[in-house]
């Protein structure tokens, strides 16, 4: 038996549009309603395997039902803006599946539905429709079912005859519109019987059938209140049926035959349109083996063998190490490849490290190489002993520069922004999951070989990129110079003692075992602590707490929830503290202890790449988010030692950078005066704001100036504020301006930055690093002002990233010229960590200090405070 799907386009994008957070990709295209409707297209091509597919959509606003009735449909919230935009996408989408798409002038998607279902009923088809509007379930049929949305597009109700007459107390589908009729449809503007509900409609229609038969007998409608209502409705009553009853016959263009889906599988267009709109989990899912026909636009002829090869006369060439998984410090080397003089070389591990020749030229310094991802390739040479010099150029960290917002995942996924779409993704190649596995030589061969041709055609792109930026400077010497630090820190890696965390742990479990108990007593018996289900019911119905939220599975436990409930009874206090230590324990104690390696050291690896600000984080573990707020996180530090007794860790530590870049980019002669003279800044913040003298400030007056001085830099809204001082909004909005008045060269900044994001679109740091902020103009207030408080911070904080990013490339070079033995383990976020010998410690600070201070330039003076001890929890 065939199989026809029907879907109601503009009900499902309107629910795909309001189920998911607002997505875009880096043209600033709002994504997320194609995305839930590409995910429904998924499911139901998977689940349903239809022979026939059509989607149809409403032509136009004004309908035939608008003849009878002008305020049909009336009082609807305009289409939001950020949808609108994705409409034309969902139909090159349907496209691209070749799916049928149609509309019809002075008709509603739900008549197209309506005629084609009742044809395809005529034929005997199995028929689904796929809807967010009940109006549709007046279709049901034994050959036709309606999948309702409930929530979002994945939740269903599946509307049979006997669903419906079970839902409605032995409604039939046909009567659907009676019940319309009686009821009205408030999101249609249909307006029924005045004071009429469904339970009325429902039980009028089982006496009566229809609307037309309950007039018939009004005079033996009981109740005298509810046969005045339908007397007086009468007209609406009659015409509220009408507007609800879907036209089954409706002059379509468009017939059944013509819905039939191709027998041929072609994705091509697709592929184009998920990297176009960027969604990757959707291409990851694509057969690898899909007719990419832009995987085939060129054929490389690689020589695999090194033999009688002279690489001495070379100047510059593209090189490539292929490495089995993310993590190269440990996954296996797979292939080296080299281009130059249009001649690609593909070779194995074993036959790289036996010529000589080769070797030679990598460590040279006057020949310059050019790759993706500069830091792996330092670190996967350096596990060879190959210790290779001068990598002009990256690809991975020129993208990045270029624009932040790209995702970078693999060679892939820069390249193909200057379509080069002919390299296959690391998943095309290799599969995920258990489905993993290292492809044949040739194919192998192949990829690396393009990968060398891509880096080659992208790069004179991107230079020409970032030289109308002023960018290279940036590249040259940040970015690339920090590539090379980072990996010798990556390599490195930081001594941990794993006794230390065993210890923790086992005093955890008794902290733990202690804190159960004093549950179980306050709550009055025993339940499973990590079931918010019997959380919610110990909370909220045995102990008889406020409700504060609830969810659909039950009462809501989550923190903000338990926070709001402190002080009406201890079990909460306890509760949040078992969290807080389970969370610990299991993600940084336990956690931890798995990633020593067999040197007794863990090795994150920093991602260069992420953080649209330039902000360096940390994987695997990221050693930059030890919480540190509870004195167990603090403690975790202690396993994090020097390698020997004689030596110390020290830790340098920029002092409030954030606010002297605000200073320093604002202008503001207040702000610049207060670092300039050394003022407590808070203080001098509070003196100005609440007009008192520095005897007059209190612990309170300064903690308020405090988050209204770290709000300001990162874009904190007057909410925000509240929420952080436990305020009112009225109040948070006064500190805001008053503090905005009393520091004006602040508040012009804060105006001109605005102004100059949305005629540019983007905002740049001190060192010319673009962030571009495409909602800036966006005519959704709460998009527009989330982009506008980016506009303000990102230059403050990415100004500070670059700082204390200028300063690792200064220390590396510097060092050298010294006698010191420190080793730069660490950066988290304006700290720097150093393992350096205990009686080198006072001149090593006086150094460090120097360089970190004088990383760049700024009218108000950089200040680094350092410490030290046994371990980085002493050095703190």
């Amino acid at each position: 038996m065939s199989k026809l799907v029907l879907i109601d386009g503009n009900s499902l994008s309107f629910r795909a549009f309001y189920a998911l957070p607002l997505l875009q990709n880096k043209a600033g295209i709002h994504t997320n309603a194609i995305y839930g409707f590409t995910m429904l297209l998924e499911k139901i091509l998977k689940e349903e395997q239809p022979d026939h597919f059509l989607v149809a959509f409403d032509a136009g606003k004004t309908t035939f039902r608008h003849q009878t009735y002008k305020e049909y449909k009336g009082g609807r919230q305009k289409t939001p803006p950020e949808l609108s935009e994705q409409l034309p996408y969902l139909r090159k989408l349907l496209d691209a599946y070749r799916i049928k798409h149609y509309e019809l002038e002075h008709y509603e998607a739900d008549d197209i539905i309506g005629t084609l279902s009742k044809e395809a009923d005529k034929r005997n088809l199995e028929t689904i429709i796929v809807t967010g509007d009940r109006d549709l379930t007046q279709l049901a049929t034994d050959n036709v079912t309606i999948y309702y949305t409930k929530k979002g597009v994945t939740e269903v109700d599946y509307y049979t005859p006997q669903f419906i007459a079970e839902k409605y107390n032995g409604l039939t589908p046909s009567q659907i519109i009676d019940m319309k009729g009686l009821m009205g449809d408030t999101s249609d503007n249909i307006p029924g019987v005045a004071g009429v509900g469904e339970k009325t409609a429902i039980k009028l229609l089982n006496q009566y059938q229809t609307v037309e038969n309950v007039y018939e007998h009004l005079n033996d409608v009981s109740g005298k209140k509810l046969k005045e209502k339908l007397e007086i409705s009468k007209n609406d009553a009659l015409m509220s049926k009408k507007l609800a009853t879907i036209n089954c016959d409706s002059p379509l263009e468009v017939r059944l035959d013509d819905t039939l889906l191709p027998q041929e599988k072609d994705e091509t267009d697709k592929i184009e349109l998920f990297k176009e709109l960027e969604f990757k989990q959707l291409l990851n899912q694509l057969d690898e083996h899909s007719s990419d026909s832009s995987s085939a636009d060129i054929t490389i002829n690689p020589t695999t063998s090194i033999e009688g090869i002279e690489f001495s006369n070379l100047d510059d060439a593209i090189i490539h190490f292929e490495v089995d998984g993310g993590n190269y410090l440990k996954d296996d080397i797979l292939k080296f490849g080299i281009y130059a003089k249009d001649k690609h070389l593909v070779v194995g591990i074993e036959e790289l490290t036996k010529h000589q020749g080769l070797i030679d030229w990598l460590e040279r310094k006057d020949t310059k190489k050019i790759v993706y991802d500069a830091k792996k390739t330092f670190v996967v040479a350096h596990r060879l002993n190959i210790n290779i010099q001068n990598v002009d150029f990256d690809i991975m960290l020129a993208s990045y520069i270029i624009d932040p917002s790209r995702s970078i995942d693999d060679v892939s996924s820069v390249v193909s922004q200057y379509d080069l779409n002919y390299v296959d993704t690391d998943i095309q190649i290799y599969g995920k999951g258990k489905k993993r596995a290292v492809p044949n030589d040739e194919v192998l061969t192949q990829h690396v070989a393009k990968i060398l041709h891509s880096i080659a055609e992208a790069k004179p792109k991107m230079v020409e990129e970032l030289e109308s930026h002023d960018q290279l400077d940036l590249l040259n010497n940040m970015e690339l110079p920090l590539a090379y630090t980072l990996s010798k820190m990556e390599e490195i890696g930081i001594y941990t003692d794993k006794a230390d965390l065993q210890k923790m742990e086992e005093e955890i479990k008794e902290k733990l075992t202690a804190l159960v108990n004093k549950i179980y007593e306050a709550a009055g018996e025993e339940f499973n602590i990590n079931s918010p289900k019997q959380l919610g019911v110990v909370l909220f119905e045995t102990l008889e707490l406020p409700v504060i939220k609830k969810t659909k599975t039950g009462y809501s436990t989550a923190v903000d929830v338990l926070e709001q409930l402190q002080g009406e009874h201890p079990i909460i206090d306890h509760i949040l503290e078992y969290r807080q230590l389970a969370k610990l324990q299991s993600t940084y104690v336990e956690g931890l202890q798995k990633v020593i390696s067999e040197d007794n050291r863990i090795h994150t690896r920093f991602n260069q790449t992420l953080a649209q600000t330039g902000r360096l984080s940390s994987v695997d573990p990221n050693l930059q988010n030890i919480p540190v707020r509870l004195e167990e996180g603090k403690r975790i530090r202690k396993a994090f030692k020097p390698t020997s007794k004689e030596s110390v860790i020290f830790s340098a530590d920029y002092s409030q950078i954030e606010l002297r870049v605000l200073a320093h980019i604002t202008g503001d002669e207040s702000l610049k005066n207060a670092f300039i003279n050394d003022h407590d800044i808070h203080a001098a913040t509070a003196m100005k704001v609440f007009n008192v003298e520095a005897d007059e400030v209190d612990s309170l007056m300064r903690r308020q100036a405090k988050a209204v001085n770290f709000g300001i830099v990162y874009g904190i809204s007057d909410y925000g504020l509240s929420q952080s001082l436990n305020i009112s909004r009225k109040e948070a909005k006064k500190f805001i301006d008053d503090y905005l008045d009393s520091f004006p060269g602040v508040k012009e900044y804060m105006s001109v930055i605005k102004k100059q994001a949305k005629s540019e679109g983007f905002v740049e740091t001190l060192s010319n690093r673009r962030r571009y902020l495409p909602d800036i103009t966006s005519r959704n207030f709460n998009v527009r002002s989330f982009a506008e408080r980016t506009a303000m911070n990102t230059p403050i904080q990415g100004s500070a990233a670059d700082i204390i990013k200028l300063a690792m490339v200064k220390f590396d070079r510097e060092i050298k010229n010294t006698q010191f033995n420190a080793t730069l383990l660490l950066q988290v976020h304006d700290e720097l960590i150093f393992e350096i010998p205990r009686d080198e410690v006072e001149a090593f600070s006086l150094f460090v200090k120097d360089i970190m201070e004088h990383a760049m330039d700024l009218d108000v003076p950089l200040k680094v405070e350092s410490s030290y001890g046994s371990t980085w929890y002493d050095a703190k």
